[in-house]
């Protein structure tokens, strides 16, 4: 292969974050687990440990997980608006305890956050949906914006569709930009590229993976499901801002709806449990995703997915994923060199 077909995958984010490709694990809340994200990194990806609303011990353990598994470089994600405030306060203190040298932060943009963590020595990574976000995320501080497209799984901040939404913010910052929103192709890591983006950000592609933590009936719908199968919805909101919307696999809950519904106001749902994790209830209409060890009515709960679904096909190694989009984007650079 050509040096310069090796490298054509090299950008300003590899040597930032220390990985050999572009493609970030997303921080997925009980998805990205220690396993995940070890394997995305150890195969040259750059991983993100999903920890929103997590206990510190928890965070520990995580940590420590990654870290005897690999000495590559990772991130942990943790949502400064979506956490009660002394859970953040202790989970950051927590990561820089540990020496964590990384976070990925999400939703709004809390410039205090931001500006604690990179005094003391962290990058930052900030997903924003907006360019006016993205500009506040780089005026706080933040080192790599992740702009997030409104075809992306689980929470959704973006509006537009991925590629325009990173065109704008490429115009509107000079950190380096990742693309995020319904990606996990080759074609999708070439496009994000030649764009002038610095990689892509995956979450649906790593659910069905066999590292994630999430339970097989989801990983078995997000390989079953299209794109057109998902469905852009604020009816999952428990634990979240009123109006926070996600996409998910259409299921009983959202066709009972009748669509998508927006303006559900978590004050006025029912608390109704229909699944566990051991004894930790789940309810309907949390934002909880099915796991490894949840047991009840799995099919009723948010089936995180995007509407890159489709290009999903099967349950693979994580490491295999990765190459798989990396490889196809090689192949598409070269061919257009």
């Amino acid at each position: 292969m050509a040096e310069n077909t090796r490298n054509a995958l090299h950008t300003p984010v590899c040597d930032l974050l220390g990985c050999e490709v572009p493609v970030l694990l997303a921080g997925m809340g009980g998805v990205s687990h220690w396993e995940l994200v070890a394997a995305v990194a150890k195969a040259g990806g750059y991983g993100i440990l999903g920890m929103v609303r997590e206990s510190p011990a928890l965070i520990a353990e995580e940590v420590a997980g990654v870290r005897g598994a690999t000495d590559r470089p990772f991130a942990v994600n943790v949502i400064p608006s979506a956490t009660e405030p002394g859970l953040l306060d202790a989970q950051i203190g927590c990561c820089l305890d540990l020496g964590v040298t990384a976070f990925s932060f999400f939703w709004d943009v809390m410039p205090d956050v931001v500006a604690r963590v990179k005094r003391a020595g962290c990058l930052v990574l900030h997903q924003v949906g907006t360019v006016d976000a993205a500009r506040m995320a780089e005026d706080a501080g933040s080192d790599v914006i992740i702009a997030q497209g409104v075809g992306a799984g689980g929470h959704v901040h973006g509006r537009q569709p991925v590629f325009e939404l990173t065109e704008e913010v490429l115009n509107a910052v000079s950190a380096p930009v990742v693309a995020s929103g319904g990606l996990g192709t080759g074609a999708d890591l070439a496009r994000a590229l030649s764009m002038g983006a610095a990689g892509i950000h995956c979450g649906t592609a790593f659910i069905a993976t066999a590292e994630s933590f999430a339970h097989p009936y989801h990983k078995t719908r997000v390989v079953e499901a299209t794109g057109a199968d998902t469905v852009l919805t604020d009816v999952f909101v428990l634990n979240w801002p009123k109006g926070a919307a996600v996409r998910v696999i259409d299921n009983s809950v959202t066709k009972a709806l009748g669509g998508a519904y927006l303006g559900h106001d978590p004050d006025t749902l029912p608390r109704e449990a229909i699944a566990w994790d051991g004894d930790q209830p789940r309810l309907r209409f949390s934002t909880d995703s099915p796991l490894r060890t949840t047991t009840g009515d799995l099919e009723a709960m948010a089936l995180y997915a995007g509407e890159g679904a489709g290009a999903i096909d099967a349950v693979i190694p994580a490491a295999d994923r990765v190459a798989a989009i990396a490889e196809g984007a090689r192949r598409i650079l070269a061919s257009t060199s």
